[in-house]
């Protein structure tokens, strides 16, 4: 299986400042991990979008994968209890 390129969208980055470091290492490993694969255990589609989810402690990252491209698009990273409200 050919290793997927990761993307991110640049708003990740802001995400990731609000974030302890301790965290954020674990939330890059495991991110990091979806080169090989994109849909691993424990990640779920989200009904209402062409989203996944994949939980990394009380924090949730939220990509979608383009296997035509074969690439993994990080689209937000946040607590739990905020990830799904919309701006």
């Amino acid at each position: 299986m050919a290793r997927y390129e990761l993307r991110f969208k640049p708003s990740v980055a802001k995400d990731l400042r609000d974030i302890p470091q301790a965290d954020v290492r674990r939330i890059l490993a495991r991110i990091d991990t979806l080169r090989d694969d994109p849909r691993p255990p424990g990640s779920e589609k989200l009904s209402a979008q062409e989203r996944y989810r994949l939980r990394q402690g009380n924090y949730r990252i939220l990509y979608t994968v383009a296997d035509a491209e074969v690439t993994v698009e990080i689209v937000k990273v946040g607590h739990r209890r905020e990830i799904y409200r919309e701006p």
